[in-house]
Parts: structure tokens; C-alpha cells; sequence
């Protein structure tokens, strides 16, 4: 067995008296999109911050590609490859959407000249290269979205920390841009989502995690994860696998 490219080992986050995140463990395999779900208040945020160096575990470690990177800041991870995406998009609205990308290529490209031209290549690749260069406080809530994808694209990382890229979008911007995930993941970036948007995380992950009161529930293949009686109750309370079976029964 090949070492995963992340390792999420027990970690734990207290807040004062609140475990927001119980001995959590979870891999990310190189290569694939693995989904982290779970219903409100699950604690996926504070697992997220954690991995990216916005926060500081209680207990536990994370590892990156074999070395121990717990509690690094973030723009260390950036050099290292990791990079992350925000739920509230909050662009440099002054600035055109290529400037605005320039800012995450600047972390590898000194010049101004090519990390414009770097911004303009991942700009395209994102679906924007028609509004590059108008102001990015004009954008659509979809454009921004993929304005944030972008400029952590642009920082050219090996592992993308996608934090619920989809909420908000229409099902038609959905179905729009979940072929500019696939296509990222195709050309070697590995993924872990948090999303909320049930049927697009499970029909791009490849592996998906659930987490429910602050500890991994269930992992497993999508198929498996969506019929799992531990999941459907943690979604839908207390006795819902059991309706749920029921009613499925009776469909038949």
C-alpha cells in the first residue's frame, strides 16, 4: 500500500468546554476526489482549518506527504503544495479577475508580466477567461466561485482543499462546474471537498468520509455511503434508517 498523500490521525479541537472535533482520522489517497460530509454543525469546518493551518489541534496530527505538518501556518502549507478555498468568497474587488488570480501565482512567479499570463492560462481553465479583465466585485455569486478556485489554482498546489465550492449555485451552475473539478483532478491535483450538495459530492468523489457531532461515522465508496443506516440517521435523526428501509421495501 502506497502512502496516502494526507493523513488525518486522531485529531481532536477543543473550544473551552466544546469538542468540536473527536479523535478524527482520515486519508487522502493521491490522485482522487475524496468527499468530507456531514450535517450542520458536523464540525467539517474546524477539521478543514485544522489540515490548512488555520487551526491548531487539541490532540492529534496531521501528516503530508510522509512529514508531519501539524499546526504549520498556512502560507507554509501554500509552499508546500496545499492549498484551500474559502466559503465566503471574498475577492479583491478593486482589482480585475486576472489580477486577483496573480495574487495566488505570485507565490511561485516573481514577475508581474508572467504571473498575469499564469492567471490568464488558470483563468481559462476555470470557465472566466471571457470577464478576465473586468473588476472582480461585479461578478456573479458563480463567478466568484470559480474566482476562488482560481486563485488557489494559480498557486499550483498538489492538494486542494475545496470548502463547499458548490452552496449557493443554481443546479444549473452546479452541473456547469463540476466537469472543472473532474478536469482539475484529471490533470494531478488531488481533492478533499467539504460540500453540502449531496448528488455532486457523491458523483465526483471518489472516496467520501462522513462527520457527525465531531467524529468519523463512516467512509466508504459513494454507493455505500448514501445507504449506510449510521449516515441516513445522522442526516435525518434518530430511527430514519428504519423508516427509510421501510419505505424502500414498500416501493418494491
Amino acid at each position: 500500500m502506497t502512502e496516502p498523500l494526507l493523513g488525518v490521525h486522531n485529531v481532536s479541537k477543543r473550544f473551552g468546554g466544546l469538542l468540536a472535533v473527536s479523535e478524527a482520522s482520515l486519508s487522502v489517497e493521491s490522485g482522487r476526489i475524496t468527499g468530507l460530509i456531514g450535517p450542520n454543525g458536523a464540525g467539517k469546518t474546524t477539521l478543514f482549518a485544522i489540515i490548512s493551518g488555520f487551526l491548531s489541534p487539541s490532540d492529534g496530527r496531521v501528516v503530508y506527504r510522509g512529514r508531519d505538518i501539524t499546526a504549520l501556518p498556512p502560507h507554509r502549507l501554500a509552499r508546500e503544495g496545499i492549498a484551500r478555498t474559502f466559503q465566503v468568497v471574498q475577492p479583491f474587488a478593486g482589482l480585475t479577475v486576472r489580477e486577483n488570480i496573480a495574487v495566488g501565482a505570485h507565490l511561485h512567479i516573481a514577475g508581474r508580466r508572467a504571473a498575469l499570463a499564469a492567471a490568464e492560462r488558470t483563468g481559462e481553465e476555470v470557465g472566466l477567461g471571457s470577464v478576465l479583465d473586468r473588476p472582480a466585485g461585479g461578478l456573479t455569486v458563480a463567478g466568484r466561485k470559480r474566482l476562488e478556485l482560481a486563485r488557489a489554482l494559480a498557486t499550483r498546489p498538489s492538494l486542494l482543499l475545496l470548502d463547499e465550492v458548490l452552496a449557493g449555485l443554481t443546479p444549473s451552475e452546479i452541473r456547469d462546474i463540476v466537469p472543472v473539478i473532474r478536469a482539475i483532478r484529471d490533470r494531478g491535483v488531488t481533492i478533499l471537498m467539504i460540500e453540502h450538495v449531496m448528488q455532486a459530492v457523491m458523483s465526483l468523489s471518489d472516496h467520501v468520509f462522513v462527520l457527525s457531532e465531531g467524529r468519523i461515522i463512516a467512509e466508504g465508496k459513494p454507493a455505500a455511503i448514501a445507504s449506510d443506516p449510521k449516515v441516513i440517521e445522522a442526516y435525518l435523526g434518530h430511527g430514519a434508517a428504519q423508516r427509510y428501509a421501510g419505505g424502500a421495501a414498500h416501493a418494491h
